[in-house]
């Protein structure tokens, strides 16, 4: 099985309205909540998107930033890394009793390289997740090196991480290559983050999230991809693809030509508006 979807449903404009999940539900089966990376939402944000998406409906849920050393600054949680976690699982336990959470991803920082140290990070969150499935994704080269890809690789299998794969910009060590390999027979996550190379490192300029992410994916790159995800399938019982090149509102058109490149029509979305033109 193959979902497609975005990265949040705010920046999509889909069927006439903007920034609306009941509307989004109707064109894709999934979706990345990224909020959730900012500040650990409140259950009723979660109760209030269960009850705006169809019944077979996914969520992807980022880790907060605090749990992934993304944070600047003082932990704002007095009882430290224990209450952090406790509170992002209170917190996401609706979309899990409605059997709505694809995973919880885990996106480390490009300073996250390989090292003991960080070994016993993903071991120590992984711990803290319990029962709860989690996703892995790198964005510091070194994991990936030659001599030491399938170490990781085989880590991930060991430890119970869902691999989260990459296509993004190949720019030095603050980016990782596209390894095309399962690690957990649930599940795999395929990100688009577009190859917009001159942006991926213009971090420095104010506006350089929306620079980052500013791609369009053409059709032969599409293609490709194409054939690697059914070859991925044939490896796990389900690929979720998240398109996250949304600065040019390019990620709703790339996944709608995906979607068509696979013929994929899914069953059980929301009901669309009725285009009356």
């Amino acid at each position: 099985m193959i979902n497609i979807g975005l990265a949040g449903w705010g920046d999509h404009e889909l069927g006439g309205s903007r920034g609306k999940l009941r509307e989004y539900g109707a064109h894709f089966p999934v979706v990345e909540v990224d909020t959730s990376f900012y500040a650990i939402q409140p259950e009723r944000n979660y109760m209030k998107w269960n009850q705006e998406t169809p019944e077979g409906f996914g969520f992807i849920i980022k880790a907060y930033q605090g749990m992934t050393g993304h944070l600047r600054g003082a932990n704002p949680f007095a009882g430290g890394i224990g209450e952090m976690f406790e509170t992002f699982l209170q917190s996401i336990r609706p979309v899990q009793e409605a059997g709505k959470l694809k995973t919880v991803l885990f996106q480390y920082p490009p300073w996250f390289d390989c090292n003991k140290a960080n070994v016993d990070v993903l071991r120590d969150a992984r711990e803290r997740m319990g029962d709860v499935p989690v996703a892995l994704e790198f964005r510091h080269q070194s994991w990936f090196k030659e001599d030491m890809q399938e170490k990781t690789l085989t880590f991930m299998k060991r430890e119970g991480w869902m691999h989260s794969i990459c296509d993004e910009p190949q720019v030095g060590l603050g980016s990782v290559p596209t390894v095309l390999e399962v690690t957990h027979p649930d599940m795999t996550m395929v990100r688009f983050h577009g190859r917009n190379v001159g942006g991926w490192v213009q971090n420095n300029e104010a506006n350089w999230r929306d620079v980052r992410y500013l791609y369009n994916y053409n059709q032969q790159e599409l293609l490709e991809w194409k054939d690697w995800l059914l070859q991925l399938q044939e490896k796990t019982r389900e690929v979720c693809v998240v398109f996250n090149n949304n600065s040019g509102g390019h990620a709703a058109g790339n996944a709608k030509q995906l979607m068509a490149m696979l013929g994929l029509d899914y069953e059980g979305l929301a009901p669309r508006q009725l285009d009356l033109f």
